[in-house]
């Protein structure tokens, strides 16, 4: 195995990304190293590639960016157990501290102490990612490379989606972004009667109906009134998932709600937004904000109903090898894609 690697890094305080040639990481004893196949570009790393305020405030410059992927493990140190060499895998791209009360009663998603590869250590854009061992998730033989490639953005989705009982519940999804279409699949999976996601991206919303059976809202030209009456919902949803991180969205949402109606909030706003609190006290509804994935719960419950059929498989729009990032990151940039995934197979 070579000392160096290709990389994809931050290397200037500016919009892009730019192709390196890294040494490989070193590993201590309770790591593995892993050999990466695929990468997902997620919405973080657009802000990371348009050095966006938030970026510029968060990411250091000289970074190895991504944080979604699979690969197999090609070296492991001297403390790691249940784990093989050559093992595929995919994995928790939040690293967590141990001394806060959040982890150490086991709620490892919650600990203030986390860090994220690709955003604040170094990343899965390269052809080789160290991890901690207990960070990673082995992948079944029937999960594919591209889909162990977005089981991360996937998390989110099932995070969310599952915040609440969906079981014969009338579910609205607001934002055909690839984690609402698949918040999407995974509502249908679990159950709901009706799920319905509104946007005002048409592609976006063509995508959604190709990926699972949801009835698509472009809110520019249809009121949520009138699909609540069309699917003869007697008076709204019973559970929302906020996935836009619009103001307006989410007013549509509180308005279309059941009284009692539930909603969970993945989408981040680009700043401070005024919100009706009377409407929402007076209406019941409760709210629940949604960080990451269930660290591995979460990872369990996705693995298992993508073993037992969920597909999301069609969210993957666009496919490209690493050395055409700069296609895959137009792509994904433009709005209009699904998933994009950049295969690092190639040499």
């Amino acid at each position: 195995m070579s000392n160096t690697m290709k990389a994809l890094v931050k290397a200037k305080p500016q919009p892009g990304l730019w192709m390196e040639q890294r040494e490989v990481p070193q590993i201590g004893a309770d790591d593995v190293l892993i050999r990466i196949n695929k990468t997902g570009i997620c919405g973080t790393d657009i802000h990371i590639w348009n050095w966006d305020e938030w970026a510029q405030k968060t990411v250091p410059t000289g970074l190895v960016t991504g944080h979604e992927f699979a690969g197999e493990i090609v070296d492991m140190g001297r403390n790691v157990s249940g784990l093989s060499m050559g093992q595929r895998c995919s994995g928790e791209g939040h690293l967590i501290g141990k001394t806060s009360r959040q982890s150490r009663a086991g709620k490892f998603h919650l600990d203030p102490e986390t860090r994220g590869i690709g955003v604040n250590e170094q990343g899965a854009f390269a052809q080789y990612l160290r991890l901690p061992a207990f960070n990673v998730v082995p992948l079944p033989d029937d999960i594919s490379d591209d889909i162990g490639a977005i089981l991360d953005p996937l998390g989110n989705a099932v995070h969310t989606a599952l915040s609440f009982n969906l079981l014969c519940e009338d579910v609205l999804i607001t934002g055909a972004g690839p984690i609402g279409i698949m918040a999407a699949a995974v509502a249908r999976h679990a159950g709901a009667r009706n799920v319905v996601i509104t946007d005002i991206n048409p592609d976006r919303l063509a995508l959604a109906a190709q990926v699972t059976d949801v009835v698509p809202v472009n809110v520019l030209e249809e009121d949520l009134a009138d699909v609540i009456a069309r699917l003869k919902m007697r008076q709204g949803f019973d559970v929302g998932l906020e996935m836009s991180g619009s103001q307006a969205a989410l007013d549509q949402m509180v308005e279309a709600m059941v009284m009692g109606g539930r909603i969970a909030l993945l989408g981040i706003p680009p700043g401070k937004s005024p919100v009706d609190w009377s409407r929402i006290v007076f209406k019941a509804i409760t709210l629940k904000g949604v960080y990451g994935r269930e660290i591995f719960e979460t990872w369990y419950k996705m693995i298992a109903m993508l073993q037992n059929g969920l597909d999301v498989s069609r969210v993957i729009t666009h496919r490209f090898g690493v050395d055409d990032f700069e296609a895959g990151f137009d792509a994904m940039r433009s709005g209009s894609s699904g998933k994009v995934v950049l295969d690092w197979t190639g040499g």
